[in-house]
Parts: structure tokens; C-alpha cells; sequence
């Protein structure tokens, strides 16, 4: 989230505190170093396209108009309360079942089936994390085959780590079978990212904050020699000498002094992200420093890996840190300014269900500061246009995104609520 925005309310951002310890109980394969350097390995191609990257950085949040069919209003939606899972930060799902799997920053996961949440939670790493603020289990995403779990947590340390767990065929993860991809240093308690998810090609895609503190005070964000300030690409399949393997079209392989792992640059703090079902586009909910909050539309064909996002050469579309060079810069495709829209953004997915027509292939977010939750309408030539506050009541928002049959859920940290939008009885 953000070093104005407070779950603990601090200067500094999301409150947690690291301490001495690095271990982890129960872990049945050996540790990574912490940003160990990585080794060349074989990996699987992908087929995604590489074109050009769009080199300006026109503002786009000016309305576009276009022809609506079927309009879009507020009093056609409701969000339903559906469960409450204390501490709710992510949603994530297997493919073939319909539970809800809903991570928790106390380092738990709880299952939702048939819309009640089970009793016993399905994970419980909470001994081996760090909780508070913007630290804890942030993150969850699942194998394509729904026998593999992938976790973002901030550890005892304070570090990142990224984990494997096993999955047994009714959704209850092996807590002892845990495995390290990666851990990486972290220089603060805030901007820690938190988002993974597997992506269409297979691979686990994984959000990076800058390092925290606030402005980027260590220029990470644009360095490729740094994994923060970015959304990394891995194949989590163990290659011969390194827990998961380089993707062989990763942009930065064959790049000396890089981290190869680096699919994107130039992001402050990608708390939230998704693929859209439909066209495997990558959308990224940016959080902004003092003044912009940002999304980034990831078009599958025109911003290849490698594209630069801006920060912090960038907050938003405007300048930010002049040091700073991102020439090339991917402009967002919205922007919203701080005040009564909120001021941290936690993005987000383009509807893609059945149960509310007029909505779909609009892009549902919300902001934690105002607990407002929008639908902005993504035209064909992919700018937007209208947006519509759909509800201005859900406090402490942290993340908006979608279950197994497309239709969109919101999750409250404060409240512990997870909601359901659905269609207006009315």
C-alpha cells in the first residue's frame, strides 16, 4: 500500500517491525540466500509476443464517449458479505473448484465453500511471519492444476519470501512441505508488494515494491540490478542448482549486470494485480506516492516484458524524481488524484462473469483510503471511459479481484469481511 496510508496508521506507511530471526520451521528443502545472485538454467519458451513499447507519456484520464448498450449504474449492483476472515488481504482459487481460498496478513488461509468459510483454516504460517502494516501473508495464487500453493510473506526478518506448499485434493495445504523460491532483502517495513499469480503461460508472476520509505530513496525502482520496484517472471520449477528456473525469454537474461528473474520495471508499489481472463492482458494497480494513484494496463501484444512503468522518474503521468530517466515509459491508463476518490489505490480486475452483463469488460477497483469501490469502462481502442462508483462503503479495502467463474469479490483488512458483487435484487 502506501507510506501515507495507514492499517496502522504511521509516517512511514503500513506498520510492521523486523527482527533478527531467518529460519523457517518445517521447511523440507534448502533455503535460497537472500537476493542470492541467480544461475543460468534451461526453461520452458513462452509464446507471448515481444513488439515495440510505447515510448510517450500522454495523461489519459480524460472521459472518452462512446456508445453504451446496456448502461451501467450503481443501484444495479450490491456487494453481499459473504464470510469474514480476520485480517482478509487476497482471494485466489483452483482451477475445477469452486472454494475461495482467502489469505489473511496473520498468516493464515481460510477456505470458503458453498459460502461459508470452514471452521479450521487450510494453512497457518503465522509462527514464521512478521504481521502488521503492510507486512504478513500477503499474497496467494495456485499451480494450474491446483496441487501446488505459491505464498508472498514477509518473514521474521522482515525480507520477502516467496514459497511453494503442496495442496492435497481437498484444498489443505501441507504446511511441512514448504519451499523457498526466493527471499529477498527488504530495506524497510513498507512497499513490500505482496501480489502473485500464475499467469497464462504458466509462469509465477510476482509484485515487487520499491524498497519502501517513501520517493524511492535508494533508486531501485528503475535499476535492473535490483529486484524491488518491479514484477519478476520465474518459472517455479527447480532447475539443477537453483529452486526455480529462468524463463529463456525473460528480457533481461542475456543482459549483463541484471537480475534476469525481471519481467517489468519501474513500479512504486504493485500491491495488486491480475490477469484478464479473457485476453491475458496483465493489469496492475500502482500505489502512488503523495499525489497520483496509478493502473497500468499490461497489453499482452504492444508492452512486452521489459517495458518501464516510470516510477520514479514518474508518479503517474507526472514528473517525479528528476534524477530519474524512463524515456520509454509505459503511461498508465488511468490516473486519479488524491482527495475524495482516496489515496492508495487496491486494484483491481476487468469483469469478466455472467451475472452482471452490463459490466462486463469494465475494470472493478477500489481505494483503502475511501473505501470506494469503481467500475472504469475499457473501451475497444483501450482507452477508458465512463467510471462509476459502484459503493463508498467498504472501509479498509484491500483487494479487489475475481473468483473461479469471473464474477468479483472485495476483501476488507479492517473488517475482515469478504463481499460478493452481485446483481441488485431490485
Amino acid at each position: 500500500m502506501k507510506h501515507v496510508l495507514i492499517w496502522v496508521i504511521a509516517a512511514t506507511g503500513l506498520v510492521g517491525s523486523a527482527c533478527a530471526s531467518d529460519g523457517v520451521a518445517g521447511s523440507t528443502t534448502p533455503s535460497p540466500p537472500i537476493d542470492s545472485t541467480p544461475v543460468a538454467a534451461t526453461a520452458v519458451a513462452s509464446t507471448d509476443p515481444a513488439p515495440t513499447v510505447p515510448s510517450n507519456r500522454t495523461p489519459t484520464t480524460g472521459p472518452v464517449s462512446i456508445a453504451v448498450t446496456a448502461p451501467l449504474t450503481a443501484d444495479l449492483v450490491t456487494f453481499t458479505s459473504i464470510a469474514n476472515v480476520p485480517g482478509a488481504l487476497d482471494l485466489a482459487y483452483r482451477t475445477g473448484d469452486d472454494t475461495l481460498f482467502v489469505a489473511s496478513r496473520d498468516g493464515t488461509v481460510s477456505a470458503i465453500r458453498s459460502g461459508q468459510a470452514d471452521a479450521q483454516v487450510v494453512l497457518d504460517i503465522g509462527k514464521q511471519i512478521v504481521s502488521g502494516g503492510e507486512q504478513g501473508l500477503l499474497g496467494l495464487t495456485f499451480a494450474a492444476d491446483g496441487t501446488r500453493a505459491f505464498v508472498d510473506y514477509t518473514d521474521t526478518a522482515g525480507n520477502t519470501v516467496i514459497a511453494e506448499y503442496a495442496v492435497n485434493s481437498t484444498g489443505v495445504f501441507d504446511a511441512a512441505s514448504e519451499r523457498r523460491l526466493l527471499q529477498i532483502r527488504q530495506p524497510f517495513s513498507n512497499h513490500n508488494g505482496g501480489s502473485v499469480r500464475i499467469g497464462p503461460d504458466g509462469f509465477l508472476y510476482i509484485g515487487m515494491g520499491d524498497g519502501g520509505e517513501a520517493g524511492d530513496p535508494n533508486r531501485r525502482a528503475l535499476n535492473t540490478a535490483d529486484l524491488l520496484g518491479k514484477v519478476l517472471r520465474i518459472d517455479p520449477t527447480p532447475s539443477a542448482t537453483a529452486p526455480y528456473t529462468i524463463p529463456a525469454d525473460n528480457p533481461f537474461v542475456s543482459v549483463a549486470g541484471a537480475r534476469p528473474e525481471i519481467w517489468f520495471v519501474g513500479l512504486r508499489n504493485p500491491w495488486r494485480f491480475n490477469f484478464d481472463r479473457s485476453t491475458r492482458d496483465l493489469w496492475i494497480a500502482d500505489v502512488g506516492q503523495d499525489t497520483w494513484e496509478e493502473i497500468d494496463a499490461a497489453w499482452v501484444d504492444t508492452v512486452p516484458g521489459g517495458s518501464s512503468f516510470g516510477w520514479s522518474a514518474f508518479e503517474g503521468t507526472h514528473p517525479f524524481n528528476r534524477d530519474q530517466s524512463a524515456p520509454q515509459a509505459v503511461p498508465p491508463i488511468y490516473e486519479y488524484q488524491h482527495g475524495d476518490a482516496g489515496c492508495s489505490v487496491s486494484g483491481g480486475v476487468r469483469y469478466r462473469g455472467t451475472a452482471i452483463s452490463s459490466l462486463v469488460g469494465w475494470y472493478v477497483y477500489g481505494d483503502y483510503c475511501s473505501g470506494q469501490v469503481r467500475a472504469l469502462q475499457i473501451n475497444d481502442d483501450r482507452s477508458h471511459g465512463a467510471e462509476i462508483t459502484l459503493t463508498s462503503n467498504l472501509a479498509g479495502l484491500s483487494a479487489v479481484t475475481q473468483g473461479p467463474d469471473g464474477e468479483v469479490y472485495a476483501l476488507s483488512v479492517d473488517s475482515g469481511k469478504v463481499f460478493a458483487l452481485r446483481p441488485s435484487a431490485g
